[in-house]
């Protein structure tokens, strides 16, 4: 107390003016949620008004910190050269957006399963903490998230929330989810509703999908049939062939809810291929909502992912653990979408 603005503005001269600590301006300024709205609505006020502006290098050296996270992607087969999901392209927006809000800079990686990315990160310090995007076989990529946990790098990945899962995680509930699909469908008056992806712990977000769908199958009565599930990843050939697959066996049925868009997709072009009107014949619900889904014909019914809501959560899990602090994992709600690939009968 007592000090002297100087010429040029210093969170010192912030702190003096906000009647508050240097290092709850430090906070304020990089987001930190432990400093209230209104104190931090202040601090931004007389920092906008002075014209104050963080000196990254000097933050760095003294928190030992770069102030950017990596965010990585994980290949995943699709049609063209990509090999990202389109689902998690969207997402890439959201938390662009969230490091933006809190004065972090983010380096963006496309990484391949088999290489060392969990030893580069870790050993090159060029990111305080990583979110991690897209895994493919969870058994697999499990091994990976287990060694990060032992040397200590601070992650956060999109994914299946469950108590056995590595690291901290964010992901839709997707068990309610799949039961939310599953009781439109049978609102809409279908009884014989086929489950395309996989429904194993390969892919625990699918198999939360699908054992949602079983739960709302039970609860209206309607035995679960084995088969009707049919495996696929996320891709339209996937789709395809599963849906083809079903069609050939003979089985009986009249509703399809893919594990995604793309298997959604995929699963149509075959109906339509083998003369299965939708939604007349077969309901279609797929999952996520990417834009490809509102321009199929017809549009594709869907579960919408919380885009928004998972970009800032991941940032925000991701800045507890690199400043000491414990964040739960954390299931965000979907929430059903209907078009007209889904119509009720």
């Amino acid at each position: 107390m007592g000090r002297t603005p100087s010429g040029r503005p210093t969170s010192f001269d912030i702190a003096y003016r906000a009647g508050v600590s240097q290092p709850t301006v430090s906070r304020a300024l990089r987001g930190d949620k432990s400093v209230s709205a209104q104190t931090r609505a202040r601090i931004e006020a007389i920092a906008a008004e002075l014209n104050y502006t963080v000196d990254k290098n000097a933050s760095s050296l003294r928190s030992q910190r770069s102030n950017t996270i990596a965010l990585l992607f994980f290949e995943d087969p699709t049609p063209d050269e990509s090999m990202i999901n389109p689902f998690f392209l969207a997402m890439l927006g959201s938390i662009t957006r969230a490091c933006a809000d809190r004065g972090l800079d983010l380096l963006i990686s496309f990484q391949k399963m088999e290489d060392d990315w969990h030893v580069r990160y870790q050993d090159s310090h060029r990111a305080d903490g990583l979110i991690l995007l897209g895994y493919g076989d969870y058994t697999l990529y499990r091994k990976r998230l287990d060694q990060l946990e032992r040397q200590g790098t601070h992650f956060a990945r999109w994914g299946s929330v469950s108590s056995d899962a590595s690291g901290v995680t964010v992901g839709t509930d997707n068990h309610a989810a799949g039961r939310l699909a599953g009781e439109h469908l049978i609102a809409a008056g279908r009884r014989r509703i086929a489950f395309l992806g996989h429904a194993d712990e390969h892919y625990p977000e699918f198999r939360g999908r699908y054992l949602g769908l079983c739960e709302a199958l039970d609860k209206a009565g309607i035995a679960t049939d084995s088969a009707l599930q049919a495996d696929a990843i996320t891709t339209e050939k996937a789709g395809h062939d599963a849906a083809r697959s079903l069609i050939s066996s003979g089985a009986d049925f009249d509703a399809i809810f893919a594990a995604s868009d793309l298997i959604a997709i995929g699963a149509m072009r075959a109906l339509a291929e083998a003369g299965r009107s939708v939604p007349s014949e077969i309901a279609v619900v797929g999952f996520d909502d990417i834009p490809a889904a509102s321009l199929t014909t017809p549009p594709l019914s869907t579960v919408m992912q919380d885009i928004g809501g998972a970009g800032r959560a991941l940032v925000e899990t991701l800045l507890a653990q690199i400043e000491g602090r414990d964040l739960p994992p954390r299931k965000l709600p979907g929430r059903l979408i209907l078009r007209g690939s889904s119509a009720s009968v």
